[in-house]
């Protein structure tokens, strides 16, 4: 069987690829030209060169493929160009879907994120169920990603398209070579950088374990239905405690208020706008800690047999991979 991951030179999707490879998988890896491959190194797959925003590439990828794990995305919390992220996430993921179907793709699973999904009050558990709408989606990313799984959710019913959508939450672990926004945080507070926190919390779970749980969803997953492929639900103070505790750090006494830090976002996107540096705190990041990030992964431990570990094990390899890696 052979199988087209794209997203493979990131975070996830290194992991992603590697799981597939230990299940006997032939694995082709798309991948831009000027991408960092870092994480390809020494991976026993085949590559092919291409790009969201070139559908003929797409074509050329998925050519004589069985299965496709869909896992690029263009994830960032603060852009320059919000249409280019559309076209990546959105109109990418649409024209890769429309060659798949054309190449006789016979299984795929589309990586979408939690950010898609409704949240509750006081810290309670959402759901793959809980009611959201593209209204409720803050900046951006989670404008992209909603519409992105807006798309695969139109062509399992128009089409026929043999997709199963997986919703990871914040994957933490090896490997975040860019690194992601959530690796930076990690990066910050085992360095002592994150003197202070605002009262919101996210839910945490090891990146191969969130990789494992693709390979179950395609395995096991129903057409047309999602996983929410979560972890342990912490508040940031919890998180940056553990982070604190290994690495022999005193963790942040001080909880700030968002209104507080509101301000400071906007001045630090309007500097951002001039020197075309991605700002320390982004204005759609601050407003999307007003809502604690709690999710509920019992559909997929349900129907997938999906078994993560403790976030504490996620944070303990970041930090050494981090750390290794200077």
């Amino acid at each position: 069987m052979t199988t087209l991951v794209t997203g493979a030179t990131g975070f996830l999707g290194s992991a992603v690829a590697r799981k597939l490879i230990e299940a006997g998988h032939k694995v082709r890896l798309l991948a831009r030209a000027q991408s960092d491959r870092r994480n390809l190194d020494g991976l026993d797959a085949e590559h092919a060169q291409g790009s969201l925003d070139d559908p003929e590439s797409l074509k050329a990828a998925v050519k004589g493929c069985d299965a496709l794990f869909h896992v690029a995305a263009d994830y960032r919390l603060w852009v320059p160009d919000t249409a280019a992220m559309y076209r990546t996430n959105v109109d990418g993921t649409r024209a890769l879907m429309l060659a798949a179907g054309d190449a006789g793709v016979q299984r795929i699973v589309h990586t979408s994120s939690v950010a898609t999904l409704g949240l509750l009050p006081d810290g309670a558990s959402a759901d793959e169920n809980t009611p959201v709408s593209l209204a409720d989606m803050i900046g951006p990313y989670k404008r992209s990603k909603f519409l992105s799984e807006e798309v695969i959710r139109e062509l399992v019913r128009d089409h026929g398209l043999p997709a199963v959508i997986v919703n990871p939450s914040t994957p933490i672990g090896p490997r975040d070579v860019k690194p992601t926004p959530t690796g930076r945080t990690i990066v910050e507070a085992a360095s002592g950088k994150v003197p202070a926190f605002v009262d919101t919390g996210l839910n945490w779970a090891h990146v191969d374990d969130v990789a494992a749980g693709h390979l179950l969803a395609f395995e096991k997953g129903k057409i047309g239905e999602r996983y929410i492929l979560g972890g342990e639900n912490l508040t940031l103070q919890q998180a940056l405690t553990m982070i604190a505790g290994l690495v022999g750090r005193k963790p942040p006494t001080v909880k700030l208020p968002i209104n507080l830090i509101l301000p400071i976002a906007y001045a630090a996107e309007a500097v951002a706008r001039v020197t075309g540096k991605e700002p320390f705190v982004t204005v759609d990041g601050v407003k999307l800690s007003r809502k604690k990030m709690f999710f509920s992964i019992a559909k997929a431990q349900a129907e997938l047999g999906y078994a993560p570990r403790p976030a504490l094990e996620g944070f303990r390899d970041a930090v050494a991979w981090f750390r290794a890696n200077g």
